[in-house]
């Protein structure tokens, strides 16, 4: 029921948004306006203007009406379901909620949604002395881990002697927000862990990655006690400088302000969420990209890997020869996955001893494919 809340609140959300780029078209043709260059929006006036703030004053008040009414038989619809079978219905409802929050999560948390996910961490076994966190990428979640199949965490735990511990997280939110909460959860729940940690091992595929650097990194800038344990940290088609999908929306977004006719629409092209746009160039500090968070300049400060820990990228190609770097997994290009950079200060300096290049591999294959498997145990395992 919490779900339906969220949903209601977003589409109410939808209706204020939508509105007002209708409005402001509506005001920019009235007035003719040049065809090209930038121009204000100004409300309309008179009977246009009128109808448009009763649509605006209508949803608020249907919203916050039918969020009353939810919130109070929420408790109830929970009681009554909670005997029933979910073992299909949970996965879906997951997915769904998990994508919603890698596009809008930044809105979602912002307007205090229901949907909008926290951080959280879960534990899969009994504590051992041996942790191994596995973090997911954007609009995925923990359950998502499971592939065709396999579960790298849940293999590689096996087969070591790990206790694999799953995050969940809204991915919409910006990669430093992230990184900072899953440093404070994770200096948390080893605190509390029921055994002493000898060490802890990540694996992070795609922005999951990102966000693991971060909060080492911040972690360490606050003399947190869980970098000492951490001894092996895996990326798996991790965009450490970005991903060029990301640009070319980014270029979509730019171009549609050119006029101030289909300026509006922008709005419509700058939902990307903070998350998202965090991954045009790898963004991991809360300073990075400040300002425009749609800028096409890269402003990062260069973030080196944790000194002490050995660190191995995984990158998936599915091209031939000269097209491997460009083409990438299908999202994220060679070069980027393995951390290097022409500029000395942003190459990650990954040995190639510590490098994988799945070929014929996609994105989400990196998931379950048996020789990116078998390539993690034998890291974790030397």
């Amino acid at each position: 029921m919490g779900e339906l809340r969220g949903g209601v609140k977003l589409v109410v959300d939808g209706v204020h948004g939508v509105t007002g780029i209708v409005e402001a078209m509506h005001s920019r043709i009235a007035r003719v306006p040049p065809p090209l260059g930038p121009r204000a929006d100004a409300p309309t006036r008179g009977v246009t203007g009128l109808v448009y703030r009763s649509i605006h004053g209508t949803t608020g008040l249907v919203g916050k009406g039918l969020d009353l009414a939810l919130a109070g038989v929420q408790a109830l619809l929970k009681a009554a379901t909670q005997d029933l079978a979910e073992e299909e219905a949970m996965p879906r409802r997951d997915a769904v909620v998990s994508a919603l929050n890698g596009v809008i999560g930044d809105h979602l948390e912002r307007t205090g949604n229901p949907l909008a996910l926290k951080m959280e961490l879960h534990p899969r076994a009994a504590a051992t002395p041996r942790a191994l966190l596995l973090i997911h990428g954007l609009c995925m979640n923990d359950r998502q881990w499971m592939r065709s199949g396999h579960d790298h965490g849940q293999a590689l735990a096996q087969a070591l002697g790990y206790t694999p511990v799953y995050a969940r997280y809204n991915t919409g939110r910006h990669i430093s927000a992230n990184g900072l909460d899953l440093a404070i959860e994770l200096e948390r729940l080893l605190r509390a862990w029921p055994v002493p940690i000898e060490s802890l091992a990540i694996v992070g595929h795609s922005m999951g990655g990102l966000v693991a650097r971060s909060a080492v990194h911040q972690a360490t800038e606050a003399g947190m006690a869980w970098p000492d344990r951490l001894g092996h940290l895996f990326f798996l088609g991790s965009p450490h400088h970005g991903a060029p999908l990301e640009r070319g929306g980014n270029w979509l977004h730019r171009g549609l302000g050119i006029s101030p006719y289909v300026a509006p629409f922008t709005r419509l092209s700058g939902l990307r969420s903070a998350g998202i746009t965090d991954l045009r160039h790898g963004n991991l500090l809360e300073g990075d990209g400040t300002g425009d968070r749609f800028t096409q300049r890269d402003t990062r400060k260069p973030v080196p890997l944790p000194a002490g820990v050995a660190c191995y990228a995984v990158a998936g190609t599915l091209g031939e020869g000269a097209s491997d770097e460009w083409l990438g997994d299908g999202l994220v290009p060679l070069a980027s996955a393995l951390g290097r950079h022409a500029r000395p200060t942003r190459d990650l300096r990954i040995a190639p001893s510590r490098a994988f290049v799945a070929r014929g591999v996609n994105h989400l294959d990196l998931l379950s494919n048996p020789l990116v498997y078998e390539r993690l145990r034998r890291w974790l395992a030397a």
